[in-house]
């Protein structure tokens, strides 16, 4: 069932990570390391795979490599939506994976490539073909993110929400159904894709669309998926029961899981981003995940039923 692990996500983007705390990203090294060796006790044989960068910057690499974060790890990560947020054109991601090969003798996975519908849908689905032509056979994993829209009634992780602009509102139309579960174009050149593309899909406390994900992505053909367990989640009211039903409901797929998230009570600063306070605990935390998870079947819960759902 789960088949790698991925320690944080985009830890050189300060949505993701505070730089002002950490600019150098020694802290954010150190608690790699200390949460890759905790791991490896658990699961000697597991993937470990560095916080896919946004963006992709090879020096950001080279700065990893320097201070033996990779040294335990199996593979790195690259993100990219040059459609959407990134200042290179979609035609450049073979040397932009080339960029980072450069630098690190680690595979280089592709563990979120997306485009938003926030302008048309006609360029998501131009997009989705054109990544497909350009991608294929680059990397070993490519997520493509997201199965569905983001509900407008939460909000997108990221530190400066509404001051962004249309930055902000692109992470709401990233998926390729919309928010009530219709498909967009986008949606039949996806299933064009598959199984050589997988799936990036986070996974909300309590997430009511986690059944119908799951049907979506077996109808789709999906058969690899990167989504997460959040640190800050573990403390909420019956978070273990949660984290059993997601797992138990993604288990007919191979699932890399991504540990990230500071709780804001156990952070140097209140906020998601923060470096913890003590390394020890986002360590022992993956440990927990990774024994619960990795060893057995998780508990088995009963699933939702799935009603009838429209197809391509």
């Amino acid at each position: 069932m789960i088949e790698a692990v991925m320690l944080w996500n985009e830890p050189n983007n300060k949505s993701h990570w505070d730089p002002e705390i950490d600019p150098d990203w020694f802290l954010f090294g150190e608690m790699v390391k200390q949460a890759s060796r905790a791991i490896r006790a658990e699961a000697p044989d597991l993937t470990q795979v560095l916080g896919g960068i946004s963006p992709i910057d090879p020096v950001f690499m080279q700065h990893m490599q320097a201070r033996g974060v990779l040294d335990g790890l199996d593979a790195v990560a690259v993100h990219g939506f040059p459609l959407d947020w990134n200042l290179w054109p979609i035609h450049d991601w073979p040397q932009k994976i080339a960029e980072i090969r450069a630098v690190t003798h680690l595979p280089v996975w592709v563990s979120e490539v997306g485009v938003s519908s926030f302008g048309a849908e006609e360029v998501q689905a131009w997009g989705c073909r054109r990544t497909a032509e350009l991608l294929r056979g680059q990397a070993p994993r490519i997520h493509w993110y997201s199965l569905y829209d983001l509900p407008r009634e939460w909000e997108a992780t990221t530190r400066h929400r509404e001051a962004e602009g249309s930055s902000y509102y692109r992470h709401f139309h990233m998926g390729l159904l919309r928010q009530d579960g219709t498909p967009k174009l986008a949606l039949e050149e996806f299933a064009r894709c598959t199984p050589d593309f997988g799936l990036c899909q986070w996974f909300h406390y309590q997430d009511h669309r986690l059944d119908e994900a799951v049907a979506w992505m077996k109808r789709l053909g999906v058969t690899y998926l990167r989504t997460g367990l959040s640190w800050a989640d573990s403390f909420r009211p019956d978070a273990l029961d949660w984290f059993d039903r997601q797992m138990t409901a993604l288990q007919d797929f191979k699932v890399t899981v991504t540990f990230c998230f500071t709780p804001e009570h156990r952070g140097i600063a209140a906020h998601h981003t923060s470096p913890p306070l003590v390394r020890e605990e986002f360590a022992e935390f993956c440990a927990a995940m990774v024994r619960r998870y990795a060893d057995r079947q998780p508990v088995q819960v009963e699933a939702l039923p799935v009603p009838e759902m429209p197809f391509l």
